[in-house]
C-alpha cells in the first residue's frame, strides 16, 4: 500500500500532461428500501470499453505495489449503521495485472455493482460519503477519482402511497463542483423503472424484467452525449434501434420533446451484446440485446444547458414465453449530467382518466365462481392417457411377424426347459419384467438426454414436427416392405450369447435379444409412441411403462396357462398385413406433425383442402389393399378375403367416406364441415384457401367501428366499451383477451387451442370477444394520462395496457377473463397453459356461471374506461 501511495504523485502529473481529460468510469446510485428501516444501498460503475476498474477485495497485501482498490467511504453519523458485508456483482475477474509487475489482482469491465446494506434510525439526515476507483487500461492508469454521494431516505411506509408514479430512485444525489474549465462532472443519477407500489404492496402479477438509467457528459463546446443504459435481467431481451416494427417486434425508440434549447445531431448509437439471426418468436431477422448493460447514445447540441432535455423511449422486451411492451418518460439534466425517470406534472394540462372499474376490482378479487381454476390433476390425466396409448402400441406389436410367434416358442421354452411349472411360470414373469425393465429404461435415457423443458417444446416446434414428418414417413415405407430398419446383428449375437448362461442374467438377455431381433417391427411403433408422448416430462417413461406391459404380458399369462396358447391363431400372412394397415396409420400421421410445422411457421403448404385430400387417399388406398386390389412386397395374393379382413375393409370405407363430408359446405360457420373425429389432427377448416374469406359483419360494424375479424376469423372487438355495449345488447358474456401482436403464447393458444371445434364453436357463439392489443402503437388523438398510475398513454397499446394493470394488477399476456355485461368477473382468469379440454372447461365454467347469475339492474361501479375510437 505504501509503495501505491508513492505512485500516486506520478500517476496526477501524468494526467496533467495529457490533452483530453478522460472519465472512464461513470457512476450512478440508488437506494432499495428491504425491510422495516433498512434500505440496500447501490452504487453502480459504467467502465468505458477497454478500461477496467478494480474489486474492494484484493488477495495482494498493503505493502505490495499494486492498484488502487474500489473504496465506498461513509461520512460518520448516529443516524445509520451499515449491516453486513459490501457486496459485489458476479462479472468479477481475476487475472495478472503488468502494470504492477504480474500481481494477481480481482477487477471489473463494462460494469460494476456494488451493494451496502443500512439499517435508518434517523430518516431527516442524509447518508453521505464518497466513492473512491482507479481506472486503468492496457497502457497506463489514472489517478484514483472520488465522487461524492448523498441518499436522502423516507421511511417505507412513505414511500408505498398509492398509486405511485415511476420516479427517480430513493432520493440519491450526488454532490460535486464544476471543474475549472465548467465541464460537467461524469455521473448520473440512475432513474429506475419502479412498480406501481413498492414491495410492500407490489402487484405479484407485474414483471419489470428491464432497469433503465440516464446520464450526459459535455464532448466539446455545446456539444453533449445523453447515454440511456439498460439493465437486463437474465434470460431477457430487448431489440435493436434498428428493427422493423411492421416485421418483428418493437424497436427500442428514442423520441425526444421538441425544444428550442437543443438540436439532435445524428442518429441514436447502440452498443452492448448482441445477437442476430432470425428470431424464434417473430419469424423474422432482427438483432436483439442478450445480456446488459444495453448502451444507447444520443448526440445533441445544445443552447442553454439549463434546460432538461425531456421525452420518453419506447421498448419491447422478450424472453423465450412472452413480450412485455413498454414505455417510460425521462427528463436528463445537462448541467448536472444526470437524468431519471419523469413523475408527471399534475399542471401539465393532459387530460387525465382513470380506468378503475371498481365492479371490475371488486370481483377479481373474489370472483362470481370459482369452478374455472386450473384443474389440479390435468397431468395425471395425461399421464393416464399416453400410459393406454403405449400400452396400445404394445398390443399392436405383439400382433407382428416380428414378435407373434415369439409368444409360444418362448413360453414353452419355459415351460418344458423348468424343473416344475411353478419354476416355469417365475422365469416366465422375471423374462416379462425384464421385458419392462429395458423398455422402461430407454423411456428413463430419452427423458434425462432432453430434459423437460425440451421435450415440452415439441409439441410446437416447427424444426422437430418437419423432423417427425420425414420420421414418420420413414417407418410407413419400413411397414409396408420396402425396407427393414434392423439393429446390427452383432448385437443380437452378443446377447443371445449372454443368454445361453442361464439364470437370471441369461433370462434378461433372453429378453434383450426379443428387443433387438424384433427391433425391425416394433422400432416404428415405439418411436410413435415417444414421438406422441414427448410432451410431458414424465411421458416417455409412462409409454414405454404401457408398452412393455403390453408385450410383457401374454408371456406370463401363457407360462401361467399354457392350455390358452391353443387358442392362439396360426402365424401367417396377416401378420403382414397387420404391418402394412401400420404404415398407412404411420403415413397418415406424418401429415399431421408437417401441418403443425406449417400452421406454426405460416408457409401455406397444407390448408385443410390439402391435408383432407391426403388422408382421403392414404384411407382409400388402405381400403383398396384390405379388399385385395393392392398388394405391397412380402405380401402373399388374397384369394378370399377372412371375416376379420373383411370387417377391417368396409369401415376403412366408411371412414374414407366420413372423411368425404369433410367437403361439404356449413352454412352457419360459412366455411367446411369440420369433422370431430378430426379434432385435433386436420387444420382448422377456416386455413383454407379455395373459399372466400370472411369479413365481419358490416351492420355491426358501422355500429361499432372496432368490430372486425380477429384469430382464426372469429368475430372480436378491439375497443373495450364498444365491446360490453354490444355484449348488453345481446345479453352475452364477454371474454376479454389481452393479447400482443408479439405474444408468443397468445398464438400457441390461438392455433394450437381456440382452433378445436369444442373452444371454437364455444368462442364464436356464446361469447362476445374482446381482444385488447397491448403493444398498438397506433397513437391516441390525445396524450392522456392515467390517474392511478401517473403516466402517459400515447398510443393504443398504452390504454390497453394501463386498463389491465389498474384492473387486474398484470402486465403479462395472455390474460383471459370471463365477464359478465355488467363488467362482474365471472371466474378466476388465466394466462397460458396447454390443454384444450381444460380451456373447454374454463369457458363452460363461465357459461354456466353467467347462466346462474339473476338478472337485473347492473352492479354499481361498472363505470366504463375511455376507448379510443
Amino acid at each position: 500500500m505504501k509503495k501505491t501511495l508513492l505512485l500516486l504523485p506520478i500517476l496526477f502529473l501524468v494526467s496533467l500532461l495529457t490533452a483530453q481529460v478522460e472519465t472512464p468510469v461513470i457512476w450512478s446510485f440508488e437506494a432499495k428500501p428491504v425491510g422495516n428501516d433498512t434500505y440496500d444501498l447501490v452504487f453502480k460503475a459504467k467502465i468505458a470499453e477497454g478500461w477496467k476498474t478494480y474489486s474492494p477485495f484484493q488477495s495482494y497485501g498493503d505493502d505490495v505495489f499494486g492498484p488502487v482498490p474500489t473504496g465506498i467511504y461513509f461520512d460518520e453519523g448516529d443516524h445509520f449503521a451499515t449491516t453486513g458485508k459490501l457486496q459485489e456483482s458476479d462479472n468479477r475477474k481475476e487475472a495478472l495485472e503488468p502494470l504492477f509487475d504480474n500481481i494477481t489482482v480481482a477487477y471489473f469491465k463494462k460494469y460494476a455493482t456494488f451493494t451496502q446494506r443500512v439499517t435508518v434510525s434517523d430518516y431527516g439526515k442524509p447518508i453521505t460519503g464518497y466513492v473512491e476507483c482507479m481506472a486503468c487500461d492496457a497502457e497506463k492508469c489514472l489517478p484514483p477519482s472520488a465522487e461524492d454521494f448523498s441518499f436522502t431516505l423516507e421511511p417505507a411506509g412513505n414511500q408505498a402511497k398509492a398509486p405511485q408514479p415511476k420516479e427517480t430512485t430513493a432520493g440519491a444525489q450526488a454532490q460535486t463542483d464544476k471543474g475549472a474549465d465548467g465541464e460537467a462532472p461524469a455521473f448520473s443519477i440512475s432513474g429506475t423503472e419502479e412498480a406501481l407500489i413498492t414491495d410492500a404492496g407490489a402487484p405479484s402479477g407485474m414483471k419489470e424484467p428491464v432497469k433503465w438509467s440516464f446520464d450526459s457528459k459535455l464532448i466539446q463546446d455545446s456539444l453533449y452525449e445523453v447515454t440511456f443504459t439498460a439493465d437486463i435481467e437474465q434470460g431477457w431481451t430487448i431489440y435493436s434501434v434498428h428493427t422493423n416494427p411492421d416485421d418483428g417486434p418493437l424497436p427500442t425508440t428514442f423520441n425526444f420533446e421538441d425544444s428550442d434549447s437543443y438540436q439532435l445531431v445524428g442518429e441514436a448509437t447502440e452498443s452492448g451484446k448482441t445477437k442476430s439471426g432470425i428470431d424464434p418468436v417473430f419469424k423474422v431477422e432482427v438483432t436483439k440485446f442478450v445480456e446488459s448493460p444495453a448502451v444507447f447514445s444520443q448526440q445533441l447540441v445544445t443552447f442553454d444547458p439549463a434546460q432538461p432535455v425531456t421525452g420518453y423511449l419506447t421498448y419491447m422486451t422478450c424472453n423465450d414465453a412472452e413480450c412485455i411492451p413498454a414505455d417510460l418518460d425521462f427528463t436528463i439534466n445537462l448541467a448536472a449530467g444526470a437524468g431519471g425517470v419523469v413523475k408527471v406534472d399534475p399542471a401539465s394540462g393532459l387530460k387525465a382518466i382513470d380506468q378503475t372499474v371498481a365492479t371490475i376490482r371488486e370481483t377479481y378479487k373474489s370472483p362470481v365462481a370459482t369452478c374455472g381454476k386450473e384443474a389440479q390433476n390435468d397431468e395425471e390425466s395425461s399421464l393416464l392417457w399416453t400410459f393406454v396409448l403405449g400400452f396400445a402400441g404394445g398390443l399392436l406389436a405383439l400382433l407382428t411377424p416380428c414378435v407373434f410367434p415369439m409368444i409360444p416358442l418362448t413360453v414353452s421354452f419355459f415351460t418344458k426347459s423348468s424343473m416344475d411349472r411353478k419354476a416355469g411360470v417365475r422365469n416366465a414373469l422375471i423374462y416379462g419384467l425384464s421385458i419392462i425393465v429395458i423398455y422402461v429404461s430407454i423411456g428413463l435415457l430419452i427423458t434425462g438426454v432432453f430434459g423437460a423443458t425440451a421435450l415440452n417444446a415439441l409439441s410446437t416446434n416447427w424444426i422437430a414436427n418437419t423432423l417427425f414428418f420425414v420420421i414418420f414417413l420413414f417407418f410407413a415405407f419400413s411397414f409396408f416392405g420396402f425396407y427393414e430398419i434392423t439393429l446390427p446383428s452383432s448385437w443380437a449375437n452378443k446377447s443371445d450369447a449372454m443368454a445361453d448362461r442361464g439364470g437370471l442374467i441369461g433370462i434378461f438377455f433372453m429378453a434383450f435379444t426379443l428387443a433387438l431381433v424384433s427391433f425391425s417391427c416394433t422400432g416404428p411403433i415405439i418411436g410413435s409412441a415417444l414421438v406422441q408422448s414427448a410432451t410431458s416430462s414424465l411421458g416417455p417413461f409412462v409409454v414405454m411403462l404401457g408398452f412393455s406391459s403390453a408385450l410383457a404380458l401374454p408371456f406370463a399369462l401363457f407360462a401361467a396357462f399354457p392350455g390358452w396358447l391353443n387358442s392362439l391363431p396360426r402365424s401367417g400372412g396377416w401378420m403382414n398385413s397387420v404391418k402394412v394397415v401400420l404404415g398407412f396409420l404411420e403415413l397418415a400421421l406424418a401429415f399431421k406433425f408437417l401441418s403443425v410445422a406449417d400452421m406454426t411457421m405460416h408457409w401455406g403448404i397444407l390448408p385443410y383442402e390439402i391435408f383432407l385430400g391426403a388422408w382421403i387417399v392414404i384411407f382409400a388406398a388402405m381400403t383398396a389393399y384390405l379388399f385385395g386390389w393392392i398388394k405391397f412386397p412380402h405380401d402373399s395374393p388374397v384369394k378370399k378375403l377372412s371375416p376379420t379382413r373383411g370387417t377391417f375393409a368396409v369401415l376403412s370405407l366408411a371412414f374414407t367416406v366420413y372423411l368425404v363430408t369433410g367437403f361439404m359446405y356449413n352454412e352457419e360457420t360459412k366455411s367446411y364441415n369440420a369433422l370431430k373425429l378430426m379434432s385435433g389432427l386436420a387444420p382448422p377448416a377456416n386455413y383454407n384457401v379455395l373459399l372466400a374469406k370472411q369479413e365481419a359483419d358490416g351492420n355491426t360494424k358501422a355500429r361499432f367501428p372496432s368490430f372486425t375479424k380477429c384469430a382464426n376469423d372469429l368475430d372480436c372487438f378491439k375497443n373495450y366499451e364498444e365491446g360490453v355495449a354490444y355484449a348488453k345488447e345481446q345479453d352475452m358474456p364477454i371474454l376479454l383477451d389481452f393479447t400482443g401482436y408479439g405474444c408468443v403464447n397468445c398464438r400457441k393458444t390461438e392455433e394450437h387451442i381456440w382452433v378445436e371445434d369444442v373452444v371454437k364453436n364455444r368462442l364464436e357463439q356464446d361469447f362476445v370477444l374482446i381482444s385488447l392489443y397491448v403493444d398498438d402503437r397506433k397513437a391516441l388523438e390525445e396524450i392522456l394520462l392515467s390517474i392511478p398510475r401517473q403516466e402517459k398513454l400515447r398510443n393504443v397499446g398504452n390504454l390497453w395496457a394501463d386498463f389491465q394493470i389498474v384492473n387486474f394488477e398484470q402486465n403479462s399476456q395472455p390474460l383471459y377473463v370471463m365477464m359478465s355485461p355488467n363488467e362482474q368477473v365471472l371466474a378466476p382468469p388465466r394466462g397460458y397453459k396447454e390443454g384444450v379440454q381444460d380451456y373447454a372447461d374454463f369457458l363452460e365454467c363461465g357459461i354456466s356461471t353467467f347462466e346462474g347469475l339473476d338478472s337485473g339492474a347492473p352492479a354499481e361501479g361498472g363505470s366504463k374506461p375511455l376507448g379510443s375510437k
